[in-house]
């Protein structure tokens, strides 16, 4: 019973993380219609950025932005804020908010211009990730967006950073857990239970690389890409876990079964050889 709560165990958080995950990529829905957005960051359309020609964002720098709206519905559109941000795993690690006031007729289109200073940005993320420039009228809810690839320089101390250093710690001691596990011949005698203690590692592999494509700028690491490199990764773990020789007991458990203390203690209640006293 034990060992099977402690496989249980340790599969509880990866588990965990891959249901967040899955949620994340599910709120990720369409805007709603009747609005058309075109807009430029220093006079580079944003929707023409991607992974080999990412927007390049400079800590402390300012960049001049410029909106176009267009408002298809029979209603007056209000806008009240512009947000350029950028979002990985459905987590905001930078975002800039812009407060504007602008009321578009209906048919009608309207422009946007504004300077953004990016300050603090150094300490806010590193290397490419998929953000968005979007709209959001009176109400709070977002009217209109574009995605957009960016490239961050800034610090791997940032926030981005350290959240993929501490992916990276807790993969390192799931890894050393497995590994003392394998080298004592703990792992469980069960296969499901086998195969789920060596899932954590796995998953925590394909996450780190994933960190790792993005802060080294190989490529844009978007919730799809996570899911896949995580899913693959734990999957390939819980096999070998799973398809792995079936562990002998050691010595230790061998003594451990034949305790002195109790053959002791089963001679001092024998009974003598006339029978047993009245």
């Amino acid at each position: 019973m034990t060992a099977r709560a402690n496989g249980i165990g340790h599969a509880v958080w990866p588990v965990l993380l891959l249901l967040v995950l899955l949620w994340t990529a599910a709120q990720a829905g369409a805007r709603p219609d009747g609005v058309d957005m075109a807009a430029n960051i220093d006079g580079r359309d944003v929707a023409n950025t991607s992974g080999q020609q990412p927007m390049r964002l400079e800590p402390g720098s300012t960049v001049q932005i410029a909106i176009e709206l267009t408002n298809n519905t029979g209603a007056p559109l209000q806008i009240r804020q512009v947000e350029l941000a950028g979002h990985v795993l459905g987590l905001s690690f930078f975002s800039y908010s812009t407060a504007v006031e602008l009321t578009i007729a209906p048919g009608k289109s309207e422009s946007l211009r504004y300077r953004l200073e990016l300050r603090g940005l150094a300490g806010q993320a590193t290397g490419l990730i998929g953000g968005e420039l979007a709209v959001y009228g009176a109400s709070g809810a977002a009217v209109a967006a574009i995605p957009m690839v960016t490239d961050v320089r800034g610090s791997l101390w940032s926030v981005y950073g350290l959240f993929g250093i501490a992916l990276f710690v807790l993969t390192a001691l799931a890894i050393a857990d497995a590994a003392v596990a394998v080298a004592r011949h703990r792992l469980s005698a069960n296969r499901w239970q086998r195969g789920l203690r060596m899932l954590a590692p796995g998953l925590g592999i394909g996450l780190v690389f994933a960190f790792t494509a993005s802060v080294a700028r190989w490529w844009v690491p978007d919730t799809g890409l996570w899911l896949a490199f995580a899913g693959v990764a734990a999957a390939v773990s819980f096999l070998l876990g799973y398809a792995s020789p079936t562990p002998e007991p050691d010595e230790d458990d061998l003594d451990d079964a034949a305790d002195p203390d109790d053959i002791e203690s089963a001679d001092t209640y024998r009974f003598p050889a006339g029978g047993p006293t009245p």
